[in-house]
This record gives structure tokens, sequence and C-alpha cells, in this order.
């Protein structure tokens, strides 16, 4: 991302200047100004040094007396009340530097996120930008807030900084993604479809599934890592209408990928609209499990489970989870991966030729 900065003076010139040289031109005196607009002299003087302001109907007697238009003197006093504005914020980012070292900036320039600064003045102002807030006070209490609804396990640790910047960065991709009224009968209907998809590559079927998600009304978006994130998924509601998953691809192969993305579909449809979930290891609220159940029996029917492992030798064969996939039409890599983490009956580096590499682009935040 490149840097476009317009250029910002660090002085202000008071409209007052630029009218005590035209009365001078004019060869009035101020006292003569001040009696052919009908105004005090005081107020006069106050204009001329800056300590007043020039009003609409001041500008429009300034036009008459000075010939020059009241759009002139309306314009001059606004650009120096906002070059005063401009330097009093450029004081205050200077006293706020050290809100900076909350992120990752680094990495956030090389996702496009912010674009590079090496001041760290204008660090703070491209952060208030990125996160559409006027302060970092504001930050605080906006992303503080979600965050804080998101932390659940005291063994789970992240930083208010960089997970705030991974929650923006989804919530503005978000926000462009045109997505149909949500209905659960209907996003009911795209995950079954989904389900048929992990049986090939993700990036091949991804912008398929995110039209399926979009026209059921859920938002689904890719936002890599940050440093101190920690995290693999995130789940809320932007509107009452609309929903957001976010997936970071903590995790490398379709099994965790797939996973990860019922997991929080779960959450959509069985939890409430209030509620925020974010997903890290050490989290087993009630919640979170009734979220992986759902989506392991979403994926593979309990019945069919059953079956399976009652006839599973004690070392599974590579065909022979590769047949059980294919007849329930799923990809591999997920009994692959309820074998190795959950069931414990195959070590976690077998058969993960059956595992496909996750290797979906970054479009920024487009």
């Amino acid at each position: 991302m490149k840097t476009k900065h317009a250029y910002q003076p660090d002085y202000a010139v008071a409209p007052g200047e630029t009218l005590l040289e035209t009365i001078e031109e004019l060869d009035l005196t101020q006292k003569e100004l001040a009696e052919r607009m009908g105004r005090p002299l005081k107020t006069i003087n106050q204009i001329i040094k800056g300590s007043a302001r020039i009003m609409p109907e001041t500008s429009l007697q300034l036009e008459k007396v000075t010939g020059i238009p009241a759009s002139f003197w309306n314009n001059a006093e606004a650009d120096y009340r906002e070059a005063l504005a401009r330097m009093k914020e450029k004081e205050e980012h200077d006293t706020q530097k050290a809100w900076t070292s909350r992120f990752s900036y680094a990495r956030m320039v090389k996702l496009g996120l912010v674009p590079a600064q090496t001041d760290k003045s204008h660090r703070v102002e491209s952060l208030l930008h990125y996160f559409g807030v006027a302060s970092p006070t504001q930050w605080e209490s906006t992303y503080g807030e979600l965050c804080g609804a998101a932390r659940e396990a005291s063994a789970w640790e992240s930083d208010l900084g960089d997970l705030s910047a991974w929650l923006r960065a989804g919530e503005r991709v978000a926000r462009r993604h045109d997505c149909q009224a949500y209905q659960k009968a209907k996003f009911l209907t795209a995950l079954q479809h989904v389900r048929k998809l992990t049986s090939q590559k993700p990036s091949i079927v991804w912008p398929e599934v995110t039209q399926l998600c979009a026209d059921a009304g859920v938002a689904l978006v890719l936002i890599p890592e940050l440093p101190k994130t920690h995290v693999s998924g995130f789940t809320r509601w932007l509107t009452p209408q609309k929903a957001l998953i976010q997936l970071s691809l903590r995790y490398k192969t379709d099994d965790q990928l797939w996973f990860t993305f019922f997991h929080e579909a779960a959450h959509i449809l069985l939890h409430g609209k209030k509620e925020v979930f974010l997903e890290k290891r050490g989290n087993d609220s009630p919640q979170e499990q009734e979220a992986n159940q759902w989506a392991s029996d979403f994926l593979i029917p309990p019945n069919e489970w059953k079956l399976f492992i009652s006839d599973l030798p004690s070392k599974p064969s590579l065909n022979s989870i590769r047949s059980f996939a294919k007849r329930l039409g799923i990809a591999p890599s997920i009994p692959l991966g309820r074998l190795q983490h959950r069931e414990k009956r195959v070590s976690p580096g077998a058969f993960n030729s059956l595992k496909h590499k996750v290797e979906i682009a970054w479009k920024g935040l487009s």
C-alpha cells in the first residue's frame, strides 16, 4: 500500500492577515473599514488578529466593501480553523505514539491493511483511519468491548492490538460482501452443498463456498493471522440479517479448515445473534462443545462413524479411510483428522497425503 499524504503545513494563516493586506491596498484604516461595514472597531481588530471568526454575514459585508467575494472570506476562515484543528491533533498524536506499539504494524503493512509509515505520529493517524475511530480512547471502547466479549478462557492470551486489527480487517471485508438477508433454511442447504465441495481443493471451490454463504446471508472472509492473535475462527452478527464467519488460516490443511468453518456455521445456526465467538485452544465452554458436536455430526453422521469405527482394524489403512470418505462424499482428510486428533487411532503424521494444503490467496481489503 502506497502512502499518500496531502501537504499539511505546520502553520496556519489567519484570514485576518489577508484582510489587513487588502485594506492597506485600498488605503483604508481599520476604523474606516469598521465604519463602512457598520461593525465595532474592536470586532475588526479581533478578526485581523485571528481571535474572532469571520461569520457568514461578515463575509457578505466584506464582499461589498472590498470587492472580494464572500466565498473567499468564508473559505479562508474555514481553512484557517481546519489548519488550527489539525495542528492541535498533530500535537495529540505526538503524545499517543506509544499506542502504536500495541500493533504489529510491519505485518499490517505487508498485508495491505495500513500504509507504510516510519513516523509514529503518522502511524497513529493511519491506525485511527483503519479502525474508523477518532482517538485511541474510542478504539479502546469499541474494540476492547468486542475483544473482551470474545475472551473466555484464562489459558488463552491474545494482544488486544493485533486481535482488534484482525477483527477490523474481517469487518471491513465483510461489509463489502453483497449478501442476501439471512435465511436459516437456505444456509442449511448451502452447508449441505459445501459439505460435498470439501472433497475438492479449497483453493478451487472457495469462491463457490463464499457465494453460497453470501446467498444465505453469511459473509465468509479469510484474514491472515497477525502475530499476536492465535485464533482460527470468529463469528458474530454484523446486522440482524447478516452474519460474519471469519477464518484466519492459522491451520494449513483442509481438514482443519473445513472443521473450523462448520464449527463457526454451528454458532450461527444454534446460538444468539448478540453473542460473539472466537475460536482458540483451551475453550471448552458448553457452546463451543455444542458447536464441535454439531460440526462433527454434520460432516460425518454418528451412525456412519460408529459403523466405520467398529469395522476398522487396529491399524487403519489409507484405502479404508479413502473409501469411507468417498462413500460419504466428503474429503478423506476429514475422517483422517478425526482419527488422528480425536480417536488417536492414527499418528499425526500418518496418511497426510490424504490432506490438501490450504493455498487460498489473500486479496487484501477488497
